[in-house]
């Protein structure tokens, strides 16, 4: 460097560095990277001349063009947004192609389509994309297909703004939406998004309402005993209007094109509309993901769901109790939610739906899990909450082919769904392994507690609910079979988690004791403290999931039967509840005997097995099993008190003859014969 500060070039024949030589006119050429500017500091260059090729620099690539952080974030993202392409109306081989900007437009209008209101007959102006990033750019206007009327009243202020459509997003787009705009979303430390659903933590059975029309006057089940609480098309127009009203209100809006049922055969295409991206994360894991392929034959759907739970319902309109309310119409193939962001509405919603559409096709839906052995034996788990249904269905040495929802068609066992639902309430790594490594990036957490320094999930705090739940994909479980599909169950297993202690822990079942247990759906509960009595409380659900079918439960109960006998299934009843006495006195049978008990069912021992008969309840139940205390296998050798057992055992009996009496008129089959030997197969005293 020269005495005023500048900087010097070399003089002739001094070193340079590599690749230096003389410029023109004999000067010398200053070394390579250095940019000569008069009196200020050289620049330096980031890309090397054509004649330097024999030179490494690992800093050779092109220079970044953006000139702004906004417009480098833009090159940082690849454009890979998911589409629905239509197919062309024009059929064969020569039917030209559509255009991106055609297919971009027909799927907008299929949309518009789903969201038009009733008074005004066009849906919104719709765009595509996240109004956050569009602030700046003015949308283009999508045209309206031809066949839409003109509205037939004045056009409201939400027709003079766009709603962005949120297509399709994958599971990292919508983390981000779900932590920058709702409250209550945060990251775990295991890589979960945990969520609130607000005030309402379970579902609102008692908010539930089917449309009674000229299409479900026959074929539902009504009356007393049924899960379907009737309203008129008429309201269920006034709420669906509410719930598009406030959807269009919104700058954005999520939209889920997905599949139910694995057997490509008689899977159904559902559409969900929502407003929260919890909402849409946990439809994108509970339902079956199309593949991009899969997308471009998808059309309209079969079923829509709008999902306007945030919005109160109005309690003064004709048929509500409160200002939640979920409205079922099959006509329409429509469900409207008011009033609960509560998801597992949606889930439940769509499993009615297919109890209602599977039967009319000749196949049986199930609220069952269901899993395979190696050999391609197949068993179907029925349970309700609390009996380990979740928990013996998924099981390492066997393939997973789920854990809540399935049907029974001439093809075999198909799950209906693309991921699981699991109670996350004392989860542990030690007990559930499955279910605890399945919880990480793309799992939805609802209502749990965590530390919030650490984000590590306290699995045993009920500070929220009880009901704290886990929504992942099926892939995340590792013996998952994909395609979730299999061929015709082998064992129908009932699990009953008796808290009364006098159901013997397995029993094989006839096809008529099948029947019963199965239209009885037991299972009983612990109740809560009250003035200081703690006693169990029998729970009865039609079918395992009486809040769920459509159908009178006979009619289920007789497709199970006639499946059962046409491909050999046996019947067994499990009891994972208490043994030596009720709740307070004896104890729950371990889970290690219990799945020694379904392994023996599924290598097919227990069938050869020697059996006793009880009383009363007429069940038979095997002398012994490997790996099983033989005194816990006849509940009466393990209660202290032989007079309590009796008193008990014969109160659990009236409790059941009670249940059933709603069912004694219904005639099952041609000539009625089925029923009176399933009537025959209930408790005898």
């Amino acid at each position: 460097m020269s005495g005023n500060g500048e900087f010097s070039f070399p003089k002739e024949g001094e070193a340079t560095s590599p690749g230096a030589g003389s410029g023109a006119a004999g000067r010398p050429r200053p070394a390579l990277g250095v940019v000569v500017t008069r009196k200020s500091l050289p620049k330096i260059q980031t890309h090397a001349k054509k004649e330097d090729d024999g030179i490494c620099h690992d800093d050779s690539t092109t220079p970044v063009k953006a000139q702004t952080i906004d417009e480098l974030h833009s090159l940082q993202k690849k454009k890979s947004a998911p589409t629905t392409p239509i197919k062309s109306a024009q059929a064969g081989p020569f039917a030209p192609p559509i255009s991106e900007e055609e297919r971009h437009k027909q799927q907008l209008q299929s949309i518009s389509a789903s969201l038009a209101s009733l008074t005004r007959e066009t849906g919104p102006k719709l765009v595509k994309g996240d109004p956050a990033r569009k602030a700046a750019e003015t949308p283009r206007v999508t045209s309206h297909p031809h066949h839409y009327f003109a509205p037939s009243i004045s056009i409201s202020d939400s027709a003079l703004k766009f709603t962005h459509v949120l297509y399709n997003l994958s599971p990292a787009e919508l983390y981000e939406q779900a932590i920058k705009y709702e409250r209550g979303s945060f990251i775990t430390s295991g890589g979960a998004l945990a969520t609130l659903s607000g005030a309402k933590t379970g579902r609102s059975p008692r908010d539930k309402r089917v449309v009674r029309d000229e299409t479900t006057e026959d074929d539902l089940w009504w009356g007393k005993g049924s899960p379907n609480i009737e309203m008129d098309e008429h309201t269920f127009m006034v709420n669906r209007e509410r719930a598009v009203d406030y959807l269009n209100s919104l700058d954005k809006v999520f939209v889920n094109d997905q599949f139910l049922n694995w057997d490509p055969e008689h899977r159904i295409k559902v559409r969900i509309v929502s407003a929260r991206a919890y909402h849409s994360l946990f439809m994108h894991n509970m339902c079956i993901r199309p593949t991009p392929e899969e997308l471009e034959d998808f059309g309209t759907p079969d079923f829509t769901i709008y999902n306007a739970g945030q919005f109160p319902c109005n309690r003064y309109t004709h048929y509500m109790t409160s200002s939640t309310s979920i409205d079922l119409n099959l006509a329409r193939r429509e469900m409207v939610i008011l009033g609960t962001q509560y998801a597992g509405e949606m889930k439940k919603g769509l499993f009615g739906v297919m109890h209602y559409l599977m039967p009319k096709k000749g196949i049986l839906s199930l609220h069952s899990g269901c899993n395979m052995g190696k050999d391609g034996d197949v068993a179907l788990f029925f349970g309700l909450s609390g009996t380990g249904k979740t928990t013996l269905s998924t099981d390492h040495n066997r393939y997973l082919i789920g854990d809540d929802e399935h049907c029974w068609s001439e093809n075999g066992v198909s799950n209906i769904e693309g991921g699981c639902y699991a109670k996350c309430i004392d989860l542990s790594r030690e007990k559930e392994p499955d279910i605890w490594n399945a919880i990480r990036f793309g799992t939805v957490l609802e209502n749990v507690v965590f530390d919030e320094h650490t984000r590590e999930v306290d699995y045993s705090d009920n500070s929220v609910t009880d009901n704290t739940r886990a929504a992942y994909p099926i892939e995340y479980i590792p013996n998952a079979k994909i395609p979730c599909v299999g061929p015709h169950p082998k064992n129908v297993i009932l699990l009953a988690c008796d808290a009364f202690g006098v159901l013997p822990p397995v029993s094989k079942l006839s096809l008529a004791q099948t029947m019963y247990h199965f239209i009885s759906g037991y299972t009983a509960l612990v109740a809560g403290t009250e003035d200081g009595i703690r006693e169990p409380q029998a729970t009865f659900s039609a079918c395992f999931g009486a809040a769920f079918i459509m159908l009178h439960p006979t009619k289920y109960a007789a497709m199970l039967a006639e499946k059962m006998q046409k491909y050999g299934a046996t019947g067994w009843l499990v009891n994972t509840g208490w043994s030596g006495g009720r709740y307070g006195v004896g104890n729950r049978i371990k889970l290690a005997y219990t799945r020694k008990i379904i392994d023996a069912i599924h290598s097919g021992d227990l069938l050869k097995a020697s059996y006793n008969k009880t009383e009363v309840f007429g069940l038979e139940i095997p002398t012994e099993i490997e790996g099983v205390p033989a005194e816990i296998l006849k509940p009466v050798n393990t209660w202290a008190d032989k007079d309590a057992y009796n008193e008990t055992l014969l109160k659990l009996a009236g409790l059941f003859k009670r249940n059933f009496e709603v069912f004694a008129n219904y005639k099952i089959g041609t000539d009625g014969q089925l029923t009176q030997e399933i009537l025959e197969a209930g408790p005898i005293f």
